[in-house]
């Protein structure tokens, strides 16, 4: 049996910048962090020759072409696993419409389980180049490639990508800094969930149209990198402020009433910024809001449920390996 752990993230600054869209034409950059929740992978060998796949619901395939979740279909393709196996995944929260990047999660560490069975394991990046095949090339899911790097890489981190490359910078704050950042941020859930590949479509047929605005979110996202390296922490909350104004511009679906009126009563209870995670309409909301005040803030939420977090150093990891072997 192997387990994997794959962390979910936040972003700061600079979705959309990573859409080969954008990329093609001027490097994207994006600011993000991993968090201390996660998904689980699980394989085991199975004594039969068939596919287990447990997930929200529950498959049983004597080939790996027969199998309906796309993400473990093309996984077991890329690394040639093709029977006699079960595979289970878990989430500490749920895994569709977040906006923390979970279909990536998912990938990431199922890519890092399934080449750890093979006795291949592979780097981050070739974790994080493999998934964003899947997903994008094989899958034809219509994101970006920062998903996948932040769950392979973990810690918090920029990215920058270029049509030949990503670069991977690890961003160090003092024990201090970081546990004020992290003690900073809060995350509530609006409630709803949405469809991100319909947003995302959408937004991507504007790229070219709106590719001024796209350059100005990787401004801030390359503000973003340069407040955190220089340890400026509380001027993040109104970068992040500024942040999601243009990125509403981008789409009316980004947010809706019932969001932005969510959002107006945290900053008039002391938030100073905040966005709403991933594609938007729904998921999660990220807030920067200093210690003090966050009392206040949950009570003007307090129809929303929060989520406690964490950074997250590590990305995905395997923490658990028993392989059979036969005796000699």
């Amino acid at each position: 049996m192997i387990i994997t752990q794959t962390p979910l993230r936040v972003s700061f600054a600079g979705g959309l910048t990573d859409f080969v869209d954008f990329y093609n034409r001027k490097p994207g950059m994006v600011v993000s962090t991993a968090i201390d929740k996660y998904i689980f992978v699980i394989i085991n060998e199975r004594f039969d020759d068939k596919i287990y796949i447990n997930y929200s619901k529950k498959e049983i395939v004597d080939h790996v072409d027969d199998i309906e979740h796309e993400l473990v279909r093309e996984a077991l393709r890329v690394t040639g696993v093709s029977e006699g196996i079960e595979i289970t995944t878990l989430a500490d929260i749920p895994s569709e419409g977040s906006g923390l990047g979970s279909s990536s999660s998912v990938t990431v560490g199922l890519l890092n389980a399934l080449y750890t069975y093979c006795g291949t394991p592979k780097t981050p990046e070739q974790l994080a180049v493999d998934a964003c095949n899947i997903e994008i090339e094989r899958c034809g899911k219509p994101i970006g490639k920062q998903d996948q790097y932040i769950a392979a890489y973990g810690g918090l981190r920029c990215f920058t990508f270029h049509p030949d490359r990503v670069d991977e910078e690890k961003i160090s704050l003092s024990l201090d800094k970081k546990r004020m950042f992290s003690d900073n941020l809060m995350l509530f859930y609006t409630n709803r969930t949405r469809k991100a590949d319909d947003i995302l479509y959408e937004q991507k047929k504007q790229m070219d149209a709106k590719f001024d605005f796209l350059t100005h979110i990787r401004s801030i996202a390359l503000e973003a990198r340069e407040i955190l390296i220089d340890g400026q922490i509380d001027a993040m909350g109104e970068l992040l402020h500024s942040g999601w104004g243009w990125k509403s511009r981008m789409s009316d679906r980004v947010s809706n009433a019932e969001i932005d009126a969510m959002y107006n009563r945290a900053r008039e209870a002391g938030a100073m910024g905040g966005k709403i995670c991933g594609a938007g309409a729904g998921g999660f909301l990220l807030l920067y809001c200093a210690h003090p005040l966050q009392s206040q803030v949950r009570e003007a939420l307090s129809a929303y449920r929060e989520l406690p977090f964490n950074l997250e150093r590590d990305g995905s990891k395997v923490i658990f390996n028993m392989r059979r072997y036969e005796w000699k």
